[in-house]
């Protein structure tokens, strides 16, 4: 975590509601299987996100996701993507669309 990046502030005071964790991972899953439609620097920005609420318990996710999550940050294979891109759509199945949504906005 970098606790100077004005967007790790911001979520060490905003992200609060566990389901804003799974959200967050959520996000995260998707930037790493590929899917995500965000600029570069709005992807840096929820890895900011990310890292600074991944040990904040989550409402459906936990260790489990951020366990997944780390490697794959380090190295990505096709397997690896894959089984990303499964976790991914799980977590948002899980989550529902009006919740996703929400939380984008």
């Amino acid at each position: 975590m970098n606790p100077q990046h004005p967007a790790a502030r911001w979520a060490e005071q905003h992200l609060t509601d566990p389901v804003h964790i799974d959200c967050t991972t959520t996000v995260m899953l998707k930037i790493l299987d590929g899917k995500c439609k965000m600029n570069e620097d709005e992807k840096a920005v929820i890895a900011v996100l990310y890292d600074a609420v991944k040990e904040r318990p989550g409402r459906l996710f936990g260790d489990d996701y951020h366990a997944l999550i780390a490697p794959a940050r380090q190295a990505m294979d096709e397997a690896m993507a894959m089984f990303i891109y499964e976790k991914r759509l799980l977590a948002e199945t899980m989550l529902g669309r009006p919740v996703m949504k929400a939380y984008k906005a």
